[in-house]
């Protein structure tokens, strides 16, 4: 009797090792699987990042490029045109050679292709040293432009007013001296007076730091009439000097 329960202790516990045995044989499948899977995943993330990595190099060497070739368009400009004033002859003569690429026309009217390009437009008009180097005020004497008057009517002419008004300046700065005629020979009146500049002696306060704000004269030199770097081209009436006697 004794001999019998032995012998069965002696086979349950044969089985519960067998069984622990291939448990722990299957746990341990499992868990090579696992890992096979994770590094399998790890390859192919690092695959993936090596070929992803080749491309960002290849558009970061594009942008520098770019951004080079945008430098030396910039010295071009500066050494071609040092007051750097025109953007429309600047864009479309060095950086942007077709006008549909400038930024300022409609790339997608037809009426593109019959626009002249400025630097073409300007050729045979009067140099000037400054601005888009156009002398604007001899090619209307000239007879070079005819500037139109009125939308309507061609034979509309301008009202002309030869009146000069000299500012006086403080310091050794030669006073300003405001052409009227000049101005009145391209715009009428009401582009200045009253919103501007009211129409009447010591009613406005000129400052230099006002036109380079855009305002005063500011509103159109730097913008479609020659830039205020120029200084001698209004301030040009000189400061007698009296010397005192001693």
């Amino acid at each position: 009797m004794k001999i019998h329960i032995i012998q069965k202790s002696l086979f349950i516990l044969i089985i519960m090792i067998v069984g622990h045995s291939c448990s722990t044989a299957e746990k341990a499948e499992k868990v090579e699987k696992v890992e096979k899977v994770e590094k399998v995943e790890k390859v192919e993330k690092v695959e993936k990042a090596t070929e992803s990595k080749p491309n960002k190099t290849v558009e970061k060497s594009k942008e520098t490029d770019e951004t080079a070739k945008e430098l030396k368009n910039k010295t071009v400009m500066r050494e071609q045109n040092p007051n750097r004033f025109n953007r429309i002859l600047e864009r479309s003569r060095l950086i942007n050679p077709s006008l549909k690429d400038d930024g300022l026309h409609d790339p997608h009217t037809p009426a593109l292709l019959y626009l002249q390009k400025p630097a073409e437009a300007f050729a045979d008009l009067p140099k000037a040293s400054s601005g888009n180097r156009v002398d604007w005020v001899k090619a209307l004497d000239s007879g070079k432009i005819k500037p139109r008057h009125d939308v309507k009517d061609p034979n509309v002419q301008p009202i002309v007013m030869d009146l000069n008004i000299i500012m006086q300046v403080k310091g050794s700065m030669p006073d300003v001296v405001f052409p009227h005629k000049k101005h009145t020979q391209w715009l009428d009146c009401s582009n200045c007076h009253p919103a501007i500049f009211i129409p009447q002696s010591g009613a406005n306060k000129m400052s230099m730091a006002e036109n380079l704000m855009g305002k005063q004269c500011g509103v159109c030199h730097g913008k479609v009439a020659f830039p205020l770097s120029t200084c001698t081209k209004c301030h040009i009436n000189k400061k007698v000097v009296v010397k005192k006697k001693k």
